[in-house]
This record gives C-alpha cells, structure tokens and sequence, in this order.
C-alpha cells in the first residue's frame, strides 16, 4: 500500500510530493497528461512562495531561470510601487513561465524519490477504514493511507467526493496564446499602450524565442473551456479590440479562461484532501492562483507526515481545512474586487481612480502588497503577540540564517535567553538562539515556517509543542 496518492502532477502536486518525500513518505503522483504542458498559465512567483523556496533550499535553481521585478505586484494593474521596507528578503516578483516552475518542482520531487506516472488518469475513489482505492482510467487500481486531489479547477477528485464547489459562473471570458506576429516589435507596443488605456484586461508582447504573450477578451462566455479557441477567433478579437490582428500566426497554444470564481466547501473529506485549483479557482488577477496551491501543499505537506509517522497530535489534520479555507476565501475576494475594478464601464473607473490615490496612503499599499504577496497571512491560533500566526521573516542568527535552518522540514525554537529547551521533542524540533529582532523572548516555528508561540516560560512553551508536535518521546 502507498502511504499517500497524489492526483495531479502540477505545481501544487510536485510542491506536496516534495514536502511529504523531505519527511520519507511514501509518494505517488498520477498525471493525466503523457507530456507537460507548455501552456504558460502563470508569468511569476510572489515573495511568500520565494520565501517558501529557500527554506528548502530550492531558490537558487529557480532564480537562475528566471528574472527579478522589484514592486512588480499590481493590485488589479494599478502601478504603484511598493512601500519601502517589506517585510521579506525577497520584495520582489521572480518572472518565471509555468512550465518551467512545473518542471523544476517536478525535478525535485523526482530527486527527494517521489514515484511520478505520467498518462494515469484516475476515474474512481473508494475509502474505508484502512484507506483509500482508486481506480484507473485503464481498469486498475492503486491502494493508499491518503490521497490528495490536485487535479485542478475541473477536479475528478473533488466531483467524486460530491464536495460542493460554490461560486459565480464567469461573466467573462479572455483568449490567450504564444505566437508570432509579423507586425514591428514598435508599433505593436504602441497600439497596445493605447488600448490599455480603455482595456486593462488586453495584453499583446514578446515573451522570448520571437513569440508575443496574447491576451484578449472573448466575443462571450463559452460552455466548455476545455475547447481552444481557433487562431481566426483570436485574430478576430484582437481586430475588434485593438483595430488590428498585429499579423498573429503560427501559435504555440491557444486556450481561453474566465473569471468564475468558487470554493469548495470542504478541503478534507475523511482520507482525502483538496488543494491548488482543486480546492478553489479564481480570476488570474495579481497572479495568486499558482503561489496559492503552493502555499496550501506546503500546509498541508509537514501535517500529513506527521500524521502517517504516528505523531501528529490530535485534530492536526483539521487544521488545514481550518487555516486554508479562510485564506481560499480571501484570495478570492480580492480577485472579485479586481475583476471589478478592471471593468471598463464609467462607475468602475471612477472607483479605480479612487484605489489609485488610496494606494499612494503607505498602510493601504502595505496592507494590498501583503494580500497579493501572501506575506500578510496570519493564522488563527488565538490571542497572543501580532507575530503569532504570521509567517517569520529570515534572519541571521549567527550560526546560518532562519531559513537555512528550517531545510530539514522540522519545528524550530528561537531561543533569544537561552533557557528553554525542546527536550522530548528534540527528534522533531530543533533549538536554536534567538534574536532581539524578534522583540519576544523565544518564539517556536513550525515546518512551514509560521510562528506556533511566543513567549518566554518552559510550561508555555511545552503545551504549543503538545499542540503541534505531539507527545514528547523518552
């Protein structure tokens, strides 16, 4: 029996392999598709998953690929920079196209051991007391502890279950593609500045190997989706749009995509979980949807470990459904605020006029850069100091900096007096001296780097390592 089956070989699946294989579980991951795609359905990654990156020593290999845009994140396109001194080392957008973040995760996965099949496409599940089995599009079936759905907005796993997907259908809909434009470079950024005048949601430029990035709102809303427009259709629109097809031919890809928006109700259903587009889809508006699913494996990713090693405390699998959802939740609401925002009637103008002065107020920069970002994520753990909840900024601690330290996947105490200790949960937590900067005299970190406590007194200290670590051993 495989510990744990992974539906979907994407970002969020390769990210939750990762975690899970850093902790020896047992991984298998079923892709669909025989090849990856070369669909390029993200342009970058946001500070929180840059942060989450270089705490498992992955950030280099990602930034050799890919280029930095310092204040890059625009809440619903309105370019404004950032305010001075965010709160991370990596204040900036890493450019990088998706298929190259898949391909790298999925490099990692492969090297932690991770058990990849591409062309298995799962068609069934069936839980009990002992697991769960799926079935197989070619008549077999695979046995697991647990089993997590990352299979994307049209989730076989989640229509399975029968978790409800509640939300807006799209009331708008864009073709995009890579292709080639026999238009002078020029002229085509000077027609495509004077459109996004009027049409934010319009986009033609060069994006490497002689191809243009295009982006073009529909003639209406489609049925399915999953149909590709045809480049006539494209060319179409852009004439419609811009007054000019820019000369577009030989496309790479061609697909289309709207702005419906739904959450599922549950991110766990007993054995099975939910998370990436599975669990909630959205309006690529700030360029959340792929640092999100990231963000939900490397949640979900240290929890489950430590439940299939017969450690993890009590309800430790509830908390992320707990702490997930409300952040699911919050992304799309920003995302309908945008969408809203990029609406070209007068009334939404106006309103965007208006977020354009609010956003020159540095608390209400600070306060958007930190939803798009993720750096403004606080989970609830309940009263105590602000950082508690909140994600840790890397530090140098004399000895390595924070986020070398936490490469091993485990808990960690900073210990800024040097009288605590982590004994009984030494082979799951590592101690280490503290810092000033923190401004509490110890804090405990968990293995996706938030602060679990803060305080100053062993008693505190051992009910949060109860908690989140469990029992303590010996």
């Amino acid at each position: 029996m495989t510990e744990v089956i992974i539906a979907g070989g994407g970002p969020t699946g390769m990210m939750l392999a990762g975690e899970l294989r850093l902790h020896d579980v047992d991984v298998l991951v079923l892709e669909r598709e025989i090849e990856p795609t070369k669909q390029v359905r993200s342009l970058g990654l946001h500070a929180r998953s840059l942060e989450i990156l270089d705490q498992r020593g992955l950030l280099e290999r990602f930034l050799a690929h890919g280029t930095r845009h310092p204040g890059a994140g625009h809440f619903a396109g309105i370019d404004k920079p950032w305010p001075e001194h965010l709160d991370s080392a990596h204040a900036y957008v890493l450019g990088i196209p998706q298929p190259i973040t898949d391909r790298l995760l999925a490099e990692h996965a492969a090297e932690e051991g991770a058990d990849i099949r591409r062309g298995s496409e799962l068609v069934a599940v069936c839980e009990d007391e002992g697991g769960v089995t799926v079935g197989l599009a070619d008549g077999s079936a695979l046995r697991a502890r647990y089993l997590v759905g990352c299979d994307g907005g049209r989730s076989t796993v989640r229509k399975l279950l029968g978790v409800a997907f509640p939300g807006e259908p799209a009331r708008t809909e864009w073709l995009r593609g890579e292709m080639e434009a026999s238009m002078p470079p020029d002229e085509v950024a000077g027609i495509v500045d004077e459109v996004r005048r009027t049409q934010k949601g319009f986009g033609v430029g060069p994006v490497g190997d002689g191809l243009y990035g295009v982006v073009v709102p529909a003639g209406g809303v489609t049925e399915d989706r999953a149909i590709a427009p045809t480049l006539e259709e494209v060319k179409r629109q852009l004439r419609a749009v811009a007054g000019t097809d820019f000369g577009v031919h030989s496309p790479r890809w061609l697909s289309r995509f709207g702005d419906a928006t739904h959450q599922a109700e549950r991110y766990r259903v007993g054995r099975t979980f939910l998370a990436g587009d599975a669990a909630h889809v959205h309006p690529p508006l700030g360029g959340q949807g792929l640092n999100l699913g990231i963000q939900d494996s490397y949640n979900l990713g240290w929890k489950l470990a430590a439940e299939i090693d017969g450690r993890a405390p009590e309800g430790l699998l509830d908390t992320y459904h707990a702490e997930r959802h409300p952040v699911g939740a919050d992304v799309l609401d920003n995302t309908r605020a945008q969408s809203e925002l990029l609406s070209p009637g007068p009334g939404p103008r106006a309103v965007r006029r208006l977020m354009a002065e609010l956003m020159d107020f540095e608390d209400v920069s600070r306060h958007l850069v930190g939803k798009i970002t993720a750096l403004g994520v606080r989970y609830d753990f309940g009263p105590g100091p602000e950082l508690l909840g909140r994600r840790l900024r890397d530090l140098d601690l004399g000895r390595g900096r924070l986020y070398e330290l936490m490469r091993g996947g485990r808990g960690l105490l900073l210990d800024g007096a040097g009288t605590l200790s982590v004994a009984g949960w030494a082979d799951r937590v590592d101690r280490v001296d503290g810092s000033a900067e923190l401004g509490v005299p110890a804090v405990v970190l968990r293995p996706d780097g938030h602060v679990a406590w803060a305080g100053g007194d062993q008693a505190g200290l051992e009910v949060q390592l109860r908690r989140w670590f469990g029992s303590p051993t010996g």
